[in-house]
């Protein structure tokens, strides 16, 4: 599964990402520092501080999510294109699934 967010106000993310580090009492100094530098240099990195993806799959029935990771990468995104077919599998996991490629 993939899931595709535009950010829209980039500042907005960092510094929610930079209030939410600094109110963690539980967090080292160390930690914290290195964090705050985390967040600052990549966006992915301050979404990844403010959404929880056990939280967004938690309650699902039939779901258990192994594992997440983030990354980030700018791109033109043009909702009429056929690029962006949202619908079509591209097969690329499915070939590599059946030792294909």
């Amino acid at each position: 599964m993939e899931l595709v967010v535009e950010v829209e106000d980039v500042d907005a993310v960092t510094k929610a990402a930079l209030r939410r580090i600094a109110d963690d009492p539980e967090l080292p100094d160390e930690e914290r520092t290195h964090a705050e530098a985390a967040v600052t240099e990549d966006t992915a990195e301050a979404l990844a501080y403010l959404v929880d993806p056990f939280d967004l799959v938690g309650e699902v029935p039939g779901v258990e999510l192994q594992q997440a990771s983030w990354s980030s990468e700018r791109i033109s995104y043009d909702p009429d294109s056929p690029d962006w077919d949202l619908d079509e599998d591209d097969g690329e996991d499915d070939e590599e699934e059946d030792g294909i490629g």
